[in-house]
């Protein structure tokens, strides 16, 4: 497939790194430029973009970007990407941390997900926003593996969400259905599948354990 990379930091250049040794036709930007990306090409084959050309004719986009960046995302980002784009979305809000206090998660209770998708104007799927970005690279394992790891998946497209898991199981990762964009908070920073390195059994209850309340280490 054609994928563009929209942040190459740890996740956007492991992904680069993986999805073009599958095969994949990988176009890669970040905030600074094409010429700070040599170095990425010249190892992976990906092709270094501006922000603007990374989802031209693109039939995946991956966002990953601080998500205090988000707003001053290219305008028309998406214009150029092929018909039914699957968008991925790793973000996380951490306003203590990083991002400072973004009113309309902390005030109008909407998830990080549905935040960033109304910025882009396309629905998202949400994935990677709680793996290691080290483990894209060592923890893929074939299918059936019983130390095949699992990753949580929401979204409201489900042809896109499709297309995401499929992508994920060609890295190596089983995944589970955490529903909608609306549900997404289940695996938010703080909830009990953040960072969790386990299958799809466990996944599935640590989406089932989490807790509304965002909790006070990520509030703002």
């Amino acid at each position: 497939m054609k994928i563009g990379i929209i942040g190459a930091g740890n996740i956007g250049g492991n992904l680069t790194r993986r999805l073009t040794a599958l095969g994949h036709d990988v176009s890669v930007a970040n905030s600074r430029g094409p010429e700070t990306l040599k170095d990425l090409a010249q190892e992976t084959g990906a092709t270094p973009v501006r922000a603007e050309e990374a989802a031209r004719d693109a039939q995946v986009v991956v966002v990953t970007v601080p998500l205090k960046a988000v707003p001053d995302l290219p305008a028309g980002l998406l214009d150029g990407a092929a018909e039914g784009v699957a968008v991925i979305d790793t973000g996380n809000y951490y306003p203590q941390q990083r991002d400072g206090r973004i009113a309309a998660i902390e005030d109008e209770g909407l998830t990080e997900s549905r935040w960033t998708e109304r910025h882009l104007g396309h629905p998202v799927i949400k994935a990677f926003n709680g793996t290691y970005a080290q483990d894209i690279l060592d923890r893929g394992r074939p299918a059936g593996d019983p130390e095949r790891m699992a990753l949580p998946v929401a979204g409201d497209d489900e042809a896109a969400k499709r297309t995401v898991r499929d992508l994920i199981g060609e890295l190596g990762f089983d995944t589970v259905d955490a529903g909608g964009i609306d549900d997404s908070w289940r695996q938010q920073p703080g909830t009990p599948v953040y960072a969790l390195r386990a299958g799809t059994e466990a996944v599935r209850k640590a989406l089932a354990e989490a807790p509304p309340e965002r909790p006070a280490d990520f509030r703002g």
